[in-house]
């Protein structure tokens, strides 16, 4: 049986006794060391239809992978198939329409490479080897999301292969109810093996960090300068421990630390300005503000966070960061207990808040920010003390901030959380999640379970 089904596929079938099997199974978090019964290394559409089949006639768990980042572990499991996009990563830029089209095993230094020759861009995340598929189904944050929108509102279309193995086009045209779900349901819904996005025209940006010292003034500067700022300013505010580098003096290498992040898009002869804007936030303890093009924003994480860190995250919404929220930053940004570990403040105003909520899956449409707190350390045995601080920092929080969060940075203990995550949006995911997976094969995600009922 399984013979027969390696010699469907065009791509490769690994199995437990294969040589290559350690590194097939390998995710970007070292927290989940799981051992699949079959990994398939899709090469093209019709393997991925061969695989979900499989999959669903012999009732195994499917865990599908686009580029692996997923810190609850979603992209691998025990015992079961593991549908590996990662060999599915052709890109084609339209410059006509504006347009690019990307397969699902992509990543965002993928696209971003392929977009940049042409001088467009569209929303991605801050870590270039983090893939467009988790990303964008979640909603997709990033540097151009203020100016921009989501990476899921730059959606025009996607194709989609169903728990059925049926391979289904979806748009604002076809399929509508599907398209509907997919930008911001997560992947409930089935294996979306190509993304067609909106391109804007962003070649050279004006970025990089300026750091400051932990303090609650710097906190409510940035909250200002988002308030004030030109949609064309991406700012992401970091908590964390001063880096290693050159421009930042030793004596607050390992402090702790308040960190912009800039993405400014907009006219060049307006860059000092912009570095002035940042400069009266408070102290500057070092900063590298210059510019670059495009893709190298999102490649700044990389070094810091590689493959094979132990991860740990909590999400929240704030419609206004508080001065009681601010507070419990301070504190808990006081006592981060790893270098590679943050909290993030991703400001979701702008373009993001003028698409109506029930527009798209992602809810969320009247936040301001979408908070993550990422505890992330090298050594297993840090693992209690880093979870610790993320859960009781993230409790801290939770008076100060909306009943749901980002499902992207959801952890694998938030199951409980999926409904106010949806929101209004909940009933409506049910319906579809009835109708297109009603047995639930989808199910290794932040899971929308579908009805018992015949809702469908």
């Amino acid at each position: 049986m399984i013979r027969q089904f390696g010699e469907c596929l065009r791509g490769a079938l690994i199995l437990p006794k294969d040589e290559d099997y350690d590194e097939a199974r390998k995710v970007y978090n070292a927290c989940h060391d799981r051992r699949p019964a079959m990994i398939v290394q899709a090469a093209d559409v019709a393997d991925v239809m061969t695989a979900v089949t499989f999959a669903r006639e012999h009732e195994l768990p499917l865990a599908v992978r686009g580029g692996g980042h997923s810190v609850p572990g979603f992209g691998t499991c025990d015992d079961g198939l593991v549908l590996s996009l990662e060999r599915m990563r052709g890109i084609r830029v339209d410059p006509e329409r504006h347009s690019v089209r990307a397969e699902g095993g992509s990543t965002w230094a993928d696209l971003n490479h392929a977009t940049a020759a042409f001088g467009m861009a569209t929303t991605g995340g801050i870590v270039s080897t983090t893939g467009i598929a988790g990303l964008t189904l979640g909603g997709g944050l990033g540097y151009l999301a203020r100016s921009c929108g989501l990476a899921c509102d730059n959606l025009l279309s996607a194709d989609v292969v169903t728990a059925e193995g049926c391979f289904l086009t979806c748009s604002e045209s076809r399929h509508e109810d599907l398209f509907w779900a997919i930008r911001g349901g997560g992947g409930n819904f089935g294996v979306v093996t190509s993304f067609e996005y909106r391109l804007h025209a962003v070649a050279d940006i004006l970025g990089g960090p300026t750091f400051y010292p932990l303090d609650a003034d710097v906190i409510r500067g940035y909250r200002t300068l988002i308030a004030e700022a030109p949609e064309e300013l991406g700012a992401i505010l970091g908590i964390t421990l001063g880096p290693t580098l050159p421009f930042l003096p030793e004596t607050w290498h390992g402090r702790p630390v308040v960190v912009v992040l800039t993405c400014w898009s907009g006219p060049r002869g307006e860059d000092e300005a912009i570095r002035e804007r940042l400069g009266r936030l408070g102290p500057v303890l070092g900063q590298y503000v210059q510019r670059m093009p495009y893709p190298v924003i999102n490649t700044l994480f990389d070094e810091l966070l590689p493959a094979g860190l132990y991860h740990y995250w909590k999400g929240c919404f704030t419609k206004h960061l508080s001065e009681e929220a601010i507070d419990v930053h301070v504190d808990y940004g006081a006592r981060v207990p790893c270098i590679q570990s943050a909290t993030l403040l991703f400001p979701i105003d702008g373009a993001c808040q003028r698409v109506a909520p029930d527009a798209t899956a992602f809810a969320y449409r009247d936040a301001s920010f979408a908070t993550v707190l990422g505890p992330s350390w090298p050594d297993p045995d840090d693992s209690e003390r880093n979870i610790d601080w993320g859960r009781a920092y993230y409790q801290a929080l939770r008076p100060y901030s909306e009943e749901g969060g980002y499902v992207n940075f959801m952890s694998g203990d938030d199951d409980d959380r999926v409904r106010a995550n949806y929101r209004q949006n909940y009933d409506r995911l049910i319906k579809l999640k009835t109708r297109y997976d009603p047995a639930n094969l989808f199910r290794l995600n932040q899971n929308i379970a579908p009805s018992s009922g015949d809702m469908a």
